[in-house]
């Protein structure tokens, strides 16, 4: 099983966590990533169910915790800053039986990543230039003019996927467009500030929302509906820095100062809220996992749970399978496929209340806001729209 040479292209969170898991079942993986230093932004994510399950098996909970983050208040205000909804933090943590906290998606990553510090090669500034597979293993040529062969290649590149498109075919046969954007920046300073409160500014089609976090920063995230996905390339900052001011432009509340702040954050996260819908996610001796295989869309909440889920069921079917891909790709995709598909589901239809388009929307979704503070209302609703959790295979 050593001998095993496992490509992962990716090191966001899904390329790291199966990195760690192969070499401790004794695989040898290797891991290149786009970017040119690790990306430590990103949204704040929330953490229950199956996330929290994976944490914990992984070995990560005190530390995530430690950088997560406890909310005691959702409060949506409207343009005059007067809150219209709000809901207890303490509903959701009765709920899950305390088995819930928030931890920004980069310190999640880190904590994945310090994991494989010294157990895998990791090339920055890289990416699969062409692939060329036969019955026996995977010969590679990276963007940097190297070339290497591999026993397996596995595809954690994300929503873009380079690996899918070389095997699988372009973008857009898998993914689904939900209508709407999204983008998350972080800045330093700004004076207004709710300690431990999710404070978010909807309008009809728009939202929004601010946190505070450690050291004075605040982060914010921006979700706008947009008919069709505007052809704006991936990295165009400044394109995407455009679009955002002009939905938001008339708005109130602290908009204005928040779009101030877009035009100077160095890093800002921008994509479309979009789902991958594949009939299949293995190929010979390529698979893909996390969002390059299934993303559930941002909004759904779950989509680094999915991929720690998927890397970990991935290594585990190959470590069954003492390292046969024609074995172990097939398990993989049988164990997972069903669950994520009803996921997906449940996220498409989740997008809408997320960001409702209508004023109507709107006071429906504060409505609900305010009667989940309700003693017996409140849990089973949130149990009812977090969703199943995935019975985890054992790691021994």
């Amino acid at each position: 099983m050593q001998s095993q040479r496992v490509l992962i292209s990716g090191a966001g969170i899904a390329g790291p966590a199966l990195a760690h898991w192969l070499a401790t079942y004794g695989f040898t993986p290797t891991l290149i990533e786009r970017a040119p230093t690790f990306r430590a932004g990103g949204y704040m994510i929330d953490v229950w169910g199956t996330g929290y399950d994976l944490i914990e098996r992984y070995g990560l909970l005190t530390v995530a915790r430690e950088r997560g983050y406890i909310f005691d208040r959702l409060a949506f205000v409207d343009g005059e800053g007067r809150v219209t909804a709000s809901l207890s933090g303490a509903v959701m943590r009765r709920a899950l039986d305390g088995r819930f906290f928030s931890i920004p998606r980069g310190d999640l990553a880190r904590s994945i990543y310090d994991l494989i510090a010294d157990k895998a090669e990791v090339f920055y500034g890289t990416t699969i230039a062409a692939l060329r597979q036969d019955a026996d293993g995977v010969d590679i040529e990276f963007s940097t003019g190297a070339t290497r062969r591999f026993d397996l290649v596995i595809g954690a590149d994300g929503l873009h996927s380079r690996v899918r498109e070389l095997v699988f075919g372009d973008e857009s046969r898998f993914e689904k467009y939900l209508g709407y954007l999204a983008a998350s920046f972080v800045v330093e300073n700004y004076p207004h500030r709710d300690e431990a409160t999710y404070v978010s500014f909807a309008a009809p089609g728009r939202q929004i929302s601010r946190y505070a976090m450690r050291e004075n920063k605040s982060a914010f995230l921006v979700v706008f509906a947009e008919k069709e996905k505007p052809a704006i390339a991936p990295h165009d900052a400044a394109a995407q820095k455009a679009l955002i001011r002009a939905r938001f432009a008339q708005d109130g509340w602290e908009t204005p100062e928040i779009l101030t702040l877009l035009d100077a954050a160095d890093e800002l996260y921008f994509d479309p809220v979009s789902q991958i819908r594949m009939p299949r996610w293995t190929d010979g001796r390529v698979a893909l996992i996390g969002d390059a295989a299934h993303c559930p869309s941002l909004l759904a909440g779950a989509g680094s749970a999915y991929a720690m889920l998927g890397a970990y069921v991935l290594a585990g079917a190959m470590r069954d399978a003492a390292g046969d891909a024609t074995r172990a790709l097939p398990a993989y995709e049988q164990r997972l496929q069903a669950f994520i598909l009803r996921q997906q589901d449940v996220a498409a239809r989740f997008a809408g209340s997320f960001t409702p388009k209508t004023t109507l929307g709107i006071a429906l979704r504060n409505g609900i806001v305010n009667l989940m503070n309700l003693p017996l209302v409140g849990p089973w609703l949130a149990r009812r729209m977090l969703g199943e959790t995935f019975p985890l295979p054992d790691d021994s």
